[in-house]
């Protein structure tokens, strides 16, 4: 399987994730691990640029917010 790629960038009022097929599943999961019923409001993830996203990504926090 290929090696997950995220990148995140963007200006002001447009914010692109781009990523490879391994990346979006990587996201996914992210994503549906947040979603699950035993974790609290206020838990989040924070995914940073040569670590979890490509080098010169802006940082991305994924965050459950129930006030949504």
């Amino acid at each position: 399987m290929d090696e997950p790629g995220i990148k995140v960038y963007g200006v002001a009022t447009e914010i692109t994730v781009a990523a490879n097929a391994a990346g979006l599943r990587d996201l996914a999961e992210r994503l549906t691990g947040l979603a699950d019923p035993e974790l609290s409001d206020g838990y989040h993830k924070h995914l940073k640029s040569g670590i979890s996203l490509e080098e010169g990504s802006v940082s991305l926090i994924l965050a459950r917010d129930e006030a949504l």
